[in-house]
């Protein structure tokens, strides 16, 4: 944690938010995922153009091999196309993509 306690800034792509959210099994869980996004301030990076092509682009060369699924591919371009690290505990699918500047993420 101490490296999202110590970033200057932070941002979540708006996949990583909305599997955030989707994640919450009441109201009160959906709301607490608010406030704490909110109280660390967490830019939420909408979704554009390019990221979706980078996106796609990572489903074609990595689908099938590392098993990439789309929602990963999107966070993934976001970080690449915002130039920035990617914090994940999740980095089983990221690990091929080269151009990914990844930081393994351990609660």
């Amino acid at each position: 944690m101490r490296v999202i306690d110590e970033a200057p800034s932070r941002a979540l792509s708006a996949q990583s938010y909305m599997e955030l959210l989707q994640g919450a099994h009441s109201k009160a869980h959906h709301q607490a995922v608010k406030f704490t996004l909110t109280r660390l301030q967490f830019e939420i990076l909408p979704l554009n153009e390019n990221i979706g092509h980078r996106a796609l682009v990572y489903i074609e060369q990595f689908s099938l091999s590392h098993h990439l699924r789309a929602g990963d591919a999107l966070i993934a371009a976001t970080a690449v196309e915002k130039n920035m690290m990617l914090v994940s505990g999740n980095v089983k699918h990221f690990r091929p993509i080269a151009d990914l500047r990844l930081i393994p993420f351990r609660p």
